[in-house]
């Protein structure tokens, strides 16, 4: 999957660190994935009315 880094001050990291607490996720780069998914989550059920699934989606390479 490809990656994005993320650039955040100290202010970010202790929230994200207390997010990553509350929601027994072992890293600070999986807390971050898990908001992000979550914002996602709610965006798409507020426009279509229903709840989706997000899959890692895994470029083929040709043959």
């Amino acid at each position: 999957m490809p990656t994005q880094q993320l650039i955040i001050n100290d202010g970010e990291r202790a929230l994200l660190e207390q997010v990553r607490l509350q929601q027994g996720l072992t890293s600070i780069e999986e807390t971050a994935e898990w908001l992000a998914k979550s914002r996602l989550r709610r965006q798409s059920k507020q426009m279509t009315g229903r709840g989706r699934a997000l899959y890692v989606v895994v470029e083929r390479k040709p043959e």
